[in-house]
């Protein structure tokens, strides 16, 4: 009809006509790029994700493109969530299985100034994969590990949250945790605050600045605070000479450089002198302008005034920068070692490289780690405790399936995020044990717990006088909380090894090095015996 009205009026077209004209381009143009759309599939993000300043952001349960190095993980995850779906909505001949969500929140790319690096990233994702297989295979709801990618420098958190709300509020199967947030930066303090808004339990793997605190944000780390009083113990022990040197991070951005810092100066820099005996770098971490790791000034200084005990207050990434500028110095002349103080999750594997070791040597230096992990808990003669055992089982069948690297538990980061998700699962337990008792219910009428439900259950202290009655029982020792108002969720009673490398006077799997925990109030000898 519209050709014949043309051929009729060839010259006399109005606005009928006209529009007539526009609107067949339009749908035509509509039609093209719905064809385009449909023949490119849901793009390298897929359907739940949107490409944010060239990282995929948002919340998945399924694969997506990131780090090559981490995809066979991501594929792996994004499997055991399809069968814990399928055991809900097809179970075959067995029971329906309910489920709930836990989100692991972090980048899943890397560069050189990321707040990951790609191995941290690996490590991370193996040990909440490792969680989440474990939690799997007992009773109760199974669990969906959601995959929430917030970009590299952790500065696209905004739509992530806000979607993590979103599944908060669903019934069936409701998101009742957050873990994996990485690293203490301005973004960080950001993401927590609003997660914490939306009432949603949050968890902190690796978080140490000891100001990274929100009700809602609960930490299985110890602290930098509590990191330097292991350290302290450690001195108390061995003096030296108490020429003391404090090398730290000049980047104000840093929360985590920052803190650490000002705790090595309240406990160390009166005794060490470190008020007049200090040196700044900028750290290779972060988007600042100007050339990282400068350690002239500093390594020239500890030389000229032969200090026997360095306090390292930077990220791990610029220590063998640090270790390889004293090397060029050799030992300088000084009658005894240089102890490199640091604190961290564990002893970052390229520490203990070939080219590191040989650096030390030349140095004669040691490094002194206050960690959360000690290689010879799974690395010595005697059999690993129950809870650390079977997550080294889990673990070694990720390892013979997945590229982990080298000494892939030594830097503490699988260990850490395994205890994260099994905090989370271990409350969700709980809580439905509690409110589905007797266990008459069918699978459709029972309670799932939400993450006020989890929440409730996380901040019922654990630790009461010389009880541990709902401790984690986690890969990186025995722990609990004390509930709201105290410590500012950060764990109690957590094992904090110090580690020496290399190894100092250790015979076999026994270390003379004292064990400090993250004892109640800063008191000695509180803690239950586990």
């Amino acid at each position: 009809m519209l050709v014949r009205l043309f051929r009729r009026h060839p010259r006399e077209w109005g606005p009928v006509e006209w529009l007539a004209v526009f609107g067949l381009g339009a749908l035509t143009a509509i039609l093209i790029i719905f064809v385009v759309g449909v023949l490119r599939g849901p793009g390298r993000c897929g359907n739940d994700l949107q490409e944010i300043g060239g990282d995929c952001v948002g919340v998945t349960a399924g694969a997506f493109e990131a780090d090559p190095g981490i995809r066979s993980l991501i594929e792996a995850v994004a499997d055991e969530n399809a069968k814990v779906r399928r055991d809900w909505e097809s179970p075959g001949n067995g029971p329906r299985i309910p489920y709930v969500r836990i989100a692991l929140m972090m980048p899943f790319t890397a560069d050189d100034h990321s707040a990951m690096t790609t191995d941290m990233i690996r490590r991370g994702l193996a040990g909440s994969l490792a969680a989440q297989r474990q939690a799997n295979r007992f009773g109760g709801p199974h669990y969906q590990l959601l995959l929430a990618p917030d970009g590299r420098n952790l500065d696209a958190w905004r739509p992530v949250v806000e979607r993590l709300a979103e599944l908060a509020g669903e019934t069936r199967t409701p998101l009742v945790g957050v873990t994996g947030i990485p690293s203490s930066t301005p973004e960080t303090r950001q993401t927590i605050a609003a997660l914490s808004k939306h009432r949603i339990p949050t968890i902190g793997p690796v978080i140490t600045a000891a100001n990274m605190n929100s009700p809602y944000f609960f930490k299985t780390s110890p602290n930098n605070d509590q990191f330097g009083r292991a350290l302290k113990l450690y001195l108390d022990k061995r003096p030296e000479q108490h020429k003391g040197f404090l090398v730290w991070d000049n980047r104000k951005e840093d929360v985590y450089s920052q803190n650490l810092r000002s705790v090595f100066e309240k406990h160390f820099g009166k005794a060490y002198d470190l008020p007049g005996h200090n040196s700044n770098f900028t750290g290779s971490s972060g988007t600042d302008k100007g050339i990282p790791q400068r350690f002239t000034d500093a390594v020239t200084k500890i030389c000229n005034e032969k200090s026997d005990t360095a306090f390292f207050a930077g990220r791990d990434q610029d220590l063998p920068a640090f270790i390889e500028r004293l090397a060029q110095e050799g030992d300088c002349g000084r009658p005894t070692k240089l102890r490199i103080l640091k604190v961290g999750i564990g002893l970052e594997p390229t520490l203990t490289a070939d080219a590191p070791t040989r650096w030390l040597n030349e140095a004669r230096a040691t490094i002194v780690d206050a960690s959360s992990v000690d290689p010879a808990w799974w690395s010595g003669p005697s059999k690993p405790e129950k809870a650390l055992g079977r997550f080294l089982d889990r673990f070694e069948e990720l390892q013979k399936r997945h590229k982990l690297g080298t000494k892939p538990l030594d830097d503490g980061y699988a260990v850490m995020y395994h205890d994260a998700f099994a905090l989370l699962a271990d409350a969700v337990d709980r809580t439905f044990t509690e409110v589905n008792e007797g266990g008459k219910q069918t699978p459709e009428a029972v309670h799932i717990p939400t993450k006020d439900d989890v929440y409730n259950t996380l901040v019922i202290p654990t630790i009461a006088g010389e009880n541990c009655s709902s401790c984690l029982v986690g890969a990186g020792g025995t722990y609990g909380f004390e509930g709201p108002g105290k410590n500012d969720q950060w764990a109690v009673c957590k094992p904090v090894p110090v580690v020496e490398y290399p190894a100092g006077s250790r015979t076999g799997n026994q270390s003379p090095l004292p064990l400090y925990r993250t004892y109640r109030d800063g008191a000695k000898n509180t803690c239950p015996v586990f």
